[in-house]
C-alpha cells in the first residue's frame, strides 16, 4: 500500500538518472538471477520469454466450505435483503481521505450495517495514539514460535478492534524474500516458505480470535518496490507505463510462492490483499488464473479479495477476475471517479457483470464479518487517521463536517511485556568467542558506539511513517508501520543497568567522531557498537534508496565504526538492528570481536529486550530466518533495479525457480557465513534418538464433481430511474457512491469505450453461472483436505548439555530427492524450553503436502518416486540426525 500524500516523502522525490544497476552490477542485465544460479528445472530456468498468465473463467462462488458453513448462511439471509445499490456500496471504498480509516467501504444504514473500517498494519495499528509498536514479522521468524506469532497476532487484533477497526491490512507473506535487499521483506517473515505459511497462519488466527478480520497480503510473487507501479517509478524519473511483471512457472508458484498463502486460507483468513504487479503480464487485481483459479479454485479461499491502494486497473475485468472489493474505491486518490461504484451499478444494469457475482462479491464480505464475531465484538471508530488532533473533518479531503474525530482510547492494555518478550525471543546469537556474553552488569567500563543506539533527534515518530535512518532501528518505513508510544533505546537500557550496579558507562552515538570513537574505545573494558541497515515502502526514498536497499552493506558508515572500535577494544561486541541478511566481512572471524547479534526490529521495547539479552536475563534461542552470506551473488536471486522492457512493463523472470536464500546456497554449494536456522545459546544441546513412525493412511484422492450453481440472491429491476442520486440527496464531494448520475446508463458511466461489443472485454465463461468442474487439487480451504493427512510422526531426544536453562528450535527438513528438487526443505520445527542435564521430546509430523511435488500435467500434488529422507537438526547445515522415509 502507498500512501501519496504523506508530507513531501511521495512522488515528489528527485528525478535519478540510472545508467546501470546500482546493486546487482554482476547480474547480466536484463536478468536479476546470477550466472550460474538458475533452477536445474527447465520449467523454471527456460522461463524467460513472453510470459502469458491463462485466463480461468467464471470466477468461483463462495460454498461455505470448512468451518464456514454458518457465516455464509447468516451471510446469504443478510445479502439477500440488499438493494443492488447496498450491495455495491459495501464492495466500493468511499475514497481516500474520505473517511477516518485509510480505507471504509460504504454503509447499509437501512440495516444496521456500518461503514467496514480497514486500517494498517502488519505491526500495529498505524496513525493513530496511545497503540503498542510491535516487533516486526521478520522477528517473529527469527523466534521459531508458534506461541509467540499467536500472541502479537492476538494482541494486534485487539488493539484494532479497541480503535473500531473492522479489518486489520497484515500479516504479509509477500514480499516472501526471494532476494534480500527486497524493501519490504520484514513486514513478513521468512524466504522459507514453510517457515512463512506456519507463523503467518498462527498470526492471523491470532488476529481473528480478537475479533477482527485478518488480509493476507500481498498476493502475490509482489518481489520488489522498483517498478511496482508506474506512475510511483515515473516519479523516479524512470520512463515505463506499465508496473513490473513478476513471470514466474507453475511449479514454483506452488512449491514456494503460494505455499504460505495456502496456510493463511486454511487458517481460515477473512481476506487477502492483491498486489500491485503483474503476474506473467497479468495485474494482480485481475489476474482470473491467480484469483480464480489458484486461489478461490484450487485453494477454496472462502473470504473476499480486495485490491491494494490504486492496484485495481478495470472495473467489469477486475470483478469478472475475482476481486470483491475495490480500495480506497477512487481510480486515483482523490479524484471522485471509481472502476466501482457508480460503474459497478452500470454493469451490473447493462449485463456485463451479472448479479450473482455482485452477491458473490457481498456475501464473502458479510460472511468474514460473522466468521471472525464483528457483529458481537465491533465497536464505533474512534480515531482519525490524517490527524491526531482532538477535533477536525470527518471527511478530511472535502474539509466537511467538523466534529470530534479522535478520542484517543488507549488499547495497549499489558501489551509492552509482550513486545519486550518477542524482542529478546528474536534476538539470534551469531558468535559467543570465550563465553564473551552474557554480561554481568559490573564490567570495569561499559561504552555504547553508534547511531543505532541513541534516539531519533526529531523524536521515534519524528519521520513520517519512520521514513529516515535517525537513531535506533526498532521498525522500517511504509505503510507497514505505527506509532511509538515511546521507544526506549539500547543507551538507555544499557545505561539504566550499568548505574544500576554503580559502573561506569559512556556513549557516543555519532558514527563520524572518529577522534572521540578511538578514545573511548582504548578506554573501555567492554565496547557494544550498535549498527544498522533499513529499507521500506517504494514510495519513500531514504538516501538514495527506494524502499528497496541499494546494497546489503551497513548503513550510516556502520562498517567504519566496527573497525575503528574493534582495532583499540579486544572485547567488542556488534548489535545489529537489520531488516534482513547484511554482509558482515571478516567479523565472525575478528578475534577482538567477540560476539555477534542479530535483533531485526524489535519494536517499542528495543532497549529492554536486547538488554535482556546481553545481561543473561533471558537465554537467547533465536535462529536466523534467512541466511547471511559473504556476497551478494552468493543468494542467486535479485533485484531489477532499471526497467528492461523499453518503456513497457519490466520484465522479471524467476529463473531460479525454487532455489531462494538456504536452497541456494546449497544448491551451488556455497558456504554461508551464517546459514539459515543457526543461532546459538548460552547452553548446549544435543541430538539422539530419532525415531520415525509410519501411519497407514489411504491413499491421495483427487478432488472430482461439480460445484452448485452460483447463488442469485436479488433481482434487481432494471429501471434505471429507481438507481438515481436522490433529488434530496446531499452528496460529499469527492466521495465514492453507488448511484447512477443519469438514468441513460452509458451518460452515467461516462466511458469513451461504452458501448463496444461485449467480446472486446468480457471474456469467455465469465458470465456463467451453472455448475463448474471442481479443480482435483481443490476440496476444502487450503486446498484438498488429503494434502494435510500426516504420513509420518518424527521424534527426536534433545538433551540441555549446559548448567542454564535455554531454548532449542529443533528443525526438520526433508530431501525431496528428485534431480529438480533443493537438497532439502524445512517442514517442521519446535521450540523448545530445557532445563540444565535434562532432556525433552521434539514432536512433528510429515503431511502428504511436505513431501509432495506440483505436477504441472496433472495441476495436482504427487509423491514422486525418489528416495526420501528426513533430516533433525539445529540449522540448515547442521543435520546430525536422518532417516529414510519408507
Amino acid at each position: 500500500m502507498q500512501w501519496l500524500s504523506i508530507a513531501a516523502l511521495s512522488l515528489a522525490t528527485s528525478l535519478v538518472t540510472v545508467n546501470a544497476q546500482v546493486g546487482n552490477s554482476t547480474a547480466p542485465f536484463p536478468s536479476s538471477t546470477y550466472p550460474n544460479a538458475s533452477s536445474p528445472d527447465p520449467q523454471a530456468a527456460d522461463f524467460t520469454g513472453p510470459a502469458f498468465s491463462p485466463p480461468f473463467y467464471p470466477s468461483p462462488w463462495g460454498s461455505g466450505a470448512g468451518d464456514w458453513a454458518s457465516a455464509y448462511e447468516r451471510a446469504r439471509a443478510f445479502v439477500a435483503q440488499l438493494t443492488l445499490l447496498e450491495k455495491v456500496n459495501i464492495t466500493t471504498g468511499v475514497g481516500w481521505q474520505s473517511e477516518r480509516c485509510v480505507g471504509q467501504t460504504g454503509s447499509v444504514p437501512r440495516l444496521g450495517f456500518r461503514s467496514l473500517c480497514l486500517q494498517d498494519s502488519p505491526l500495529g495499528v498505524r496513525f493513530t495514539d496511545y497503540n503498542s509498536a510491535f516487533p516486526a514479522g521478520v522477528n517473529v521468524a527469527a523466534t521459531w514460535d508458534r506461541g509467540l506469532a499467536y500472541a502479537r497476532g492476538e494482541a494486534m487484533g485487539q488493539e484494532h478492534r479497541g480503535k473500531g477497526v473492522d479489518i486489520q491490512l497484515g500479516p504479509a507473506a509477500g514480499p516472501l524474500g526471494r532476494a534480500p535487499a527486497s524493501g519490504r521483506n520484514w513486514e513478513g517473515f521468512s524466504p522459507d516458505p514453510a517457515l512463512t505459511g506456519v507463523l503467518f497462519a498462527e498470526t492471523i488466527r491470532g488476529i481473528q480470535d480478537a475479533g477482527v478480520i485478518a488480509c493476507a497480503k500481498h498476493f502475490i510473487v509482489n518481489e520488489q518496490e522498483h517498478f511496482r507501479q508506474a506512475p510511483e517509478a515515473q516519479g523516479y524519473g524512470y520512463n515505463i507505463t506499465d508496473s513490473l511483471s513478476s513471470n514466474v512457472d507453475d511449479v514454483t508458484m506452488h512449491e514456494t510462492y503460494l505455499w504460505p498463502f495456502a496456510d493463511a486460507v486454511r487458517a481460515g483468513v477473512g481476506s487477502i490483499m492483491c498486489s500491485y504487479n503483474q503476474i506473467n503480464n497479468s495485474y494482480g487485481c485481475e489476474n482470473s488464473h491467480i484469483l480464480n483459479y489458484l486461489l478461490k479454485g484450487e485453494l477454496d479461499f472462502q473470504g473476499f479479495v480486495l485490491s491494494d491502494w490504486q492496484a485495481q486497473h478495470s472495473g467489469v475485468g477486475s470483478a469478472l477476475a475475482g476481486m470483491d472489493m475495490s480500495m480506497p474505491g477512487d481510480t486515483l486518490f482523490n479524484t471522485g471517479a471509481s472502476y466501482w461504484g457508480t460503474n459497478l451499478t452500470v454493469a451490473i444494469l447493462n449485463g456485463t457483470v451479472p448479479e450473482w457475482r455482485l452477491d458473490d462479491m457481498a456475501v464473502r464480505i458479510v460472511a468474514a464479518w460473522y466468521y471472525v464475531g464483528r457483529d458481537q465484538s465491533q465497536v464505533p471508530i474512534n480515531f482519525d487517521s490524517w490527524t491526531l488532533d482532538t477535533f477536525g473533518y470527518q471527511h478530511y479531503f472535502a474539509e466537511e463536517v467538523y466534529t470530534l474525530v479522535n478520542e484517543h482510547v488507549d488499547v495497549r492494555a499489558e501489551h509492552s511485556t509482550l513486545v519486550r518478550q518477542i524482542g529478546s525471543a528474536s534476538t539470534v546469537l551469531l558468535k559467543n568467542n570465550n563465553s564473551a556474553l552474557p554480561l554481568t552488569g559490573r564490567e570495569k567500563f561499559t561504552a555504547v558506539f553508534g547511531y543505532d543506539a541513541g534516539g531519533n533527534p526529531y523524536g521515534p515518530n519524528g519521520c513520517p511513517d519512520r521514513g529516515c535512518d535517525n537513531g535506533t532501528l526498532a521498525m522500517a518505513w511504509g505503510s507497514g508501520t505505527a506509532n511509538f508510544p515511546y521507544l526506549v533505546t539500547p543507551e538507555t537500557a544499557i545505561q539504566n543497568e550499568i548505574v544500576s550496579n554503580n559502573g561506569v558507562f559512556q556513549s557516543i552515538t555519532d558514527n563520524y567522531a572518529g577522534t572521540q570513537i578511538q578514545s573511548l574505545a582504548s578506554q573501555a573494558s567492554v565496547a557494544i557498537v550498535f549498527v544498522n541497515a533499513d529499507s521500506g515502502e517504494g514510495f519513500i526514498s531514504v538516501d538514495g534508496n527506494e524502499g528497496d536497499r541499494q546494497n546489503l552493506t551497513f548503513w550510516q558508515g556502520g562498517d567504519v565504526l566496527i573497525q575503528n572500535v574493534s582495532a583499540l577494544c579486544n572485547n567488542t561486541i556488534v548489535v545489529m538492528h537489520t531488516v534482513g541478511p547484511v554482509l558482515l566481512g571478516n567479523y565472525s572471524e575478528n578475534p577482538n570481536i567477540t560476539a555477534i547479534l542479530w535483533a531485526g526490529l524489535p519494536g517499542e521495547q528495543s532497549g529492554n529486550s536486547i538488554a535482556d539479552i546481553l545481561y543473561g536475563r533471558v537465554n537467547p534461542g533465536a535462529k536466523l530466518p534467512f541466511t547471511l552470506g559473504a556476497s551478494r551473488e552468493d543468494y542467486g536471486a535479485d533485484l531489477l533495479y532499471i526497467p528492461n522492457n523499453g518503456t513497457a512493463a519490466p520484465q522479471q523472470p524467476f529463473t531460479e525457480g525454487n532455489f531462494i536464500d538456504y536452497r541456494a546456497f546449497d544448491q551451488a554449494d556455497i558456504t554461508p557465513v551464517y546459514e539459515f536456522g543457526f543461532g546459538l545459546s548460552y547452553t548446549t544441546f544435543a541430538y539422539s534418538n530419532l525415531r520415525v513412525n509410519k501411519l497407514n493412511v489411504s491413499a491421495y484422492t483427487p478432488t472430482t464433481g461439480l460445484t452448485s450453481a452460483a447463488p442469485v440472491l436479488g433481482n434487481s429491476t432494471n429501471d434505471t430511474t429507481q438507481y438515481e442520486l436522490p433529488s434530496n440527496f446531499s452528496a460529499i464531494p469527492f466521495y465514492i457512491y453507488p448511484y447512477l448520475n443519469s438514468s441513460d446508463l452509458e451518460a452515467s458511466a461516462n466511458d469513451s469505450d461504452y458501448g463496444l461489443p461485449e467480446s472486446t472485454y468480457v471474456p469467455a465463461g465469465s458470465q456463467d453461472g451453472s455448475p463448474q468442474p471442481r479443480l482435483a487439487a481443490s476440496g476444502a480451504p487450503g486446498g484438498n483436505p488429503e494434502l494435510y493427512d500426516v504420513l509420518y510422526q518424527v521424534e527426536a531426544t534433545i538433551t540441555n548439555n549446559g548448567s542454564v536453562p535455554g531454548d532449542e528450535v529443533v528443525q526438520l527438513y526433508v530431501s525431496l530427492g528428485g534431480p529438480y528438487d533443493p537438497k532439502t526443505v524445512l517442514r517442521g520445527f519446535q521450540r523448545l524450553s530445557i532445563q540444565p542435564n535434562n532432556s525433552t521430546t521434539f514432536h512433528a509430523d510429515i503431511t502428504r503436502r511436505d513431501i509432495s511435488n506440483w505436477d504441472t500435467s496433472a495441476q495436482n500434488w504427487v509423491i514422486s518416486s525418489a528416495p526420501k529422507t528426513v533430516y533433525v537438526g539445529s540449522s540448515s547445515r547442521t543435520l546430525p540426525l536422518s532417516a529414510t522415509l519408507s
